[in-house]
C-alpha cells in the first residue's frame, strides 16, 4: 500500500527496546530489540515523518533507551517518558530541552508510576508545558472521572480509551471519556487490539467508537502506530497499519487533521 501523500504525517506513539539497557524490576513485558534502524523501514513505508517516542514499561523510570533514540531520529522527534515527584527540576529540564513533551502514566500492570502520583506529577511539570498521557483500562474511567477532568486539555488518552473489552459508544465508560473529551483532553487513535484481538485486523468495535469521537472533536484527536505491537502475537502489517488509518480517516480534510495539524499543535512541531 502507498505511503500516506502528505508532509509531516506524525506516529504520536511508538517504542525503542534494546537489551543493552536494564529492565525495571516492575516490566512484567520484556520485548525483543526494536532499534530505530527497524523504524525507520516503517517510516518509509508509511511516509512518517515525525515521530513521539513514548517510554515503555520496559524500562519504568529509566527512559535512557528512548531519549538515545530520540536524539539519533533527530529533530523531528518528540518524546514522552516516565517521571515521579522526585524527578528532579534539572532532568525535567533537560529531557524538555530534547524534546519532550509529556509524563507517562500507564495504569495496568507493569507501570512505574501510580494513581497516587498523578496531581503531584502533574503539578511538577506544569511549568515546562508537558501533557499527561494516560494509559488504563478505559472501563475504570468512571471511578477516576473526578480526579482527571481538572487535566482538561492538559490529558491525553492512549488507545481509543483502550476498553478491555470493547465497550458500545453508550456506556457508561465511553460517556466518561466523552466527558474528558468536552474538558479539552486528547485521544490517540492507536492499538485497537489492546481492547481485543481481531484476526482480520478490522476491530469493528473500536472502530465505532472511533467515528464517535471523530463526529465529536475532530480537533483532538492523534494517531498512532504503537510499533513494535509489543505484546502481541498477531501484530498488524504496515499495510495493515495504513488501511486502518484510511478506514478510520476516510477524507483528505480528516487525515490532514489528524496525521499532520493535530500532532504538530499537541507537541509542539
Amino acid at each position: 500500500m502507498a505511503p500516506f501523500a502528505l508532509a509531516g504525517v506524525c506516529d504520536t506513539h511508538m517504542h525503542f527496546y534494546d537489551q543493552r539497557w536494564p529492565t525495571a524490576p516492575t516490566t512484567v513485558l520484556t520485548p525483543p530489540d526494536a532499534s530505530v534502524a527497524d523504524y525507520r523501514r516503517v517510516t518509509d513505508a508509511l511516509g512518517i515523518g515525525r515521530t513521539v517516542v513514548v517510554q515503555p514499561t520496559t524500562y519504568g523510570l529509566d527512559n535512557r533507551c528512548q531519549l538515545e533514540a530520540m536524539a539519533q531520529l533527530g529533530p523531528q522527534a518528540r518524546g514522552v517518558m516516565v517521571v515521579n515527584s522526585e524527578t528532579s527540576d534539572d532532568e525535567l529540564e533537560q529531557m524538555t530541552g530534547l524534546g519532550v513533551r509529556g509524563a507517562r502514566f500507564h495504569m495496568l500492570p507493569g507501570g512505574a508510576v501510580g494513581w497516587d502520583e498523578l496531581e503531584p506529577v502533574a503539578e511538577r511539570i506544569a511549568d515546562f508545558g508537558w501533557h499527561i498521557q494516560l494509559q488504563l483500562d478505559g472501563r475504570e474511567l468512571p471511578s477516576r472521572l473526578d480526579q482527571l477532568l481538572h487535566l482538561g486539555e492538559r490529558l491525553v488518552i492512549d488507545h481509543v480509551g483502550r476498553f478491555m473489552p470493547p465497550v458500545p459508544v453508550d456506556h457508561k465508560a465511553f460517556a466518561a471519556l466523552l466527558k474528558l473529551v468536552d474538558r479539552g483532553a486528547w485521544v490517540k487513535l492507536s492499538a485497537p487490539y489492546e481492547s481485543a484481538p481481531d484476526p482480520s485486523h478490522r476491530y469493528d468495535e473500536v472502530t465505532t467508537c472511533v467515528q464517535e469521537l471523530l463526529a465529536k472533536a475532530p480537533d483532538q484527536l492523534l494517531w498512532a502506530t504503537n510499533w513494535p505491537h509489543p505484546g502481541q502475537s498477531n501484530p498488524p502489517s504496515v499495510d495493515q497499519l495504513a488501511a486502518m488509518a484510511r478506514r478510520w480517516l476516510p477524507t483528505a480534510e480528516l487525515q490532514q487533521k489528524i496525521l499532520v495539524h493535530n500532532p504538530a499543535q499537541r507537541y509542539g512541531f
